[in-house]
């Protein structure tokens, strides 16, 4: 997919943090048709140094906007240490008029689940998979110092999700891949069928291009690394709406996929869970993207 990147992009605010400015953009999504804010964390080498740096995005989880991660995980600082770009994305389109898109948290605004919709009314403009891949990267690759061919990816929760798959339908498009709690198997929990269905439709067939466990089973291209991070004491992972040892499990035989999973004890789906250890997944996206 080609997409003009002809858009004006508005400052809305800028913060000095760790020497580096967390900064927050407005501007109009071709590929979604409508408004959309962003999070970019520029570490001092991007603005004092004027140097180029890997570009590490983060996409979140279901009700989130790009203000959660920016405020509440902490990130900053390891971001500001290892010289990377953070760009994180708003979880939907905004600003719409669909009919039902506030009726549920888990469904609609907020909970755009990183597909490209095919039934209507989403179709047109709940394309979320197009725009991370596609449309945001080129903007900004056109608007910030990014150093080419050297991006990252994670994510939480339905973003964990939305990470994996991007990477996994991608091969290369992305030097590292890490999620936290991710929606891992979403054609077989509450979560990703009620979504799937509204955005996909009901041909369960479908689904297996938008689920990272079914990618995985089947994955023949590039070797990819998965680090797959979870808490023990997630009542996400105990009400089966995560399933990380079905994708452990589809992964294993395959030569092509290796996996780093690590279970938190004690920890939960929260952001407290997400700020202990982000510097960690920082620090693997940055060894990967710096090699």
């Amino acid at each position: 997919m080609k997409i003009q990147i002809k858009m004006k992009l508005e400052l809305v605010s800028t913060t000095k943090c760790f020497e580096g400015e967390q900064r927050v953009y407005k501007h109009r999504s071709n590929v979604l048709d409508c408004d959309m804010t962003f999070g970019v964390f520029l570490p001092p080498a991007a603005i004092e140094d004027k140097a180029a740096c890997p570009v590490l995005y983060f996409l979140s989880g279901l009700t989130c906007t790009h203000e959660n991660f920016v405020q509440k995980s902490g990130f900053q600082e390891s971001a500001a240490k290892h010289g990377l770009i953070v760009v994180n994305p708003d979880t939907s389109p905004r600003g719409l008029e669909l009919p039902g898109q506030d009726d549920a948290y888990d469904f609609g605004s907020g909970a755009g689940f990183y597909v490209d919709a095919t039934e209507k009314p989403w179709s047109n403009h709940y394309k979320m998979y197009s725009y991370v891949t596609h449309e945001l990267p080129e903007l900004v690759k056109a608007n910030f110092p990014a150093l080419p061919g050297k991006q990252g990816i994670f994510g939480h929760s339905m973003g964990g999700h939305g990470a994996l798959i991007c990477s996994l339908k991608n091969p290369g498009l992305y030097q590292s891949v890490s999620a936290f709690a991710p929606i891992a198997n979403p054609s077989e929990c509450p979560w990703g069928q009620k979504a799937f269905t509204g955005y996909l439709g009901a041909n369960t067939s479908d689904w297996a291009e938008w689920d990272a466990t079914r990618l995985v089973s089947k994955y023949a291209s590039t070797p990819q690394e998965l680090f797959i991070d979870q808490g023990s004491a997630d009542n996400f992972l105990t009400g089966k709406q995560l399933l990380p040892e079905n994708l452990l499990a589809a992964a294993a035989p395959n030569d092509h996929i290796q996996t780093i999973f690590k279970q938190r004890e004690g920890y939960d789906h929260s952001y407290f869970y997400i700020s202990t250890f982000v510097a960690e997944h920082i620090a693997y996206h940055a060894k990967l993207l710096k090699a």
